[in-house]
């Protein structure tokens, strides 16, 4: 089958998909998968993810193509459609899978304070918490203060882990240059 036929076969199918005819998107998602997941393999290998999360990025695209079936515009070829929802689905995949770690000696300078006058550094604390914004607040209460994981506070926030490593940083910042600015 060319190209061109393959490419007016997944149209057609689609068109009746929309239309209602669930046979036809059957039809559809048997014949494209094949082609996603080549897709998916050659993006990963291109890009330098590892093979085995091609078949992660294919049933990503899947979900996709069926919750975004009505955004294909039918007087325009179905294959680009297809491409960049693959492509979209890979650079997602890519950016989860960044690690970002922030050395703590980096930190050291920034997080060196000395100790308030006060003799209750608790409410100091709590009036300089709260102060930050609400995301990093939740961020420090949770790993900081209850010492949970970086897994375990993404998990609870609803967050990447990336997003809490992050978010962490930048509120451990901000509380130093807050304590810095007002010692107590």
């Amino acid at each position: 089958m060319t190209q061109a036929d393959r490419e007016s076969e997944w149209a057609a199918d689609m068109r009746a998909a929309r239309s209602g005819d669930a046979d036809a998107y059957g039809r559809f998602l048997q014949s494209v998968t094949p082609h996603l997941r080549a897709m998916a393999r050659r993006n990963c290998a291109q890009y330098g993810a590892p093979l085995g999360d091609a078949e992660d990025v294919v049933q990503e695209a899947l979900l996709a193509i069926h919750l975004k079936r009505r955004t294909w515009d039918p007087a325009r070829p179905i294959t680009p459609w297809i491409s960049v929802i693959v492509r979209n689905k890979l650079i997602d995949m890519l950016r989860r899978s960044v690690r970002l770690t922030v050395p703590i000696d980096d930190l050291a300078e920034v997080l060196a304070a000395e100790e308030p006058a006060d003799d209750s550094p608790a409410v100091h604390i709590g009036s300089l918490m709260g102060r930050l914004k609400e995301r990093q607040r939740a961020v420090v209460q949770a790993v900081s203060i209850e010492g949970c994981t970086t897994r375990e506070a993404a998990a609870r926030l609803r967050m990447s882990e990336t997003g809490v490593r992050v978010t962490l940083h930048r509120a451990l910042k901000a509380l130093a240059a807050l304590h810095q600015a007002n010692p107590g």
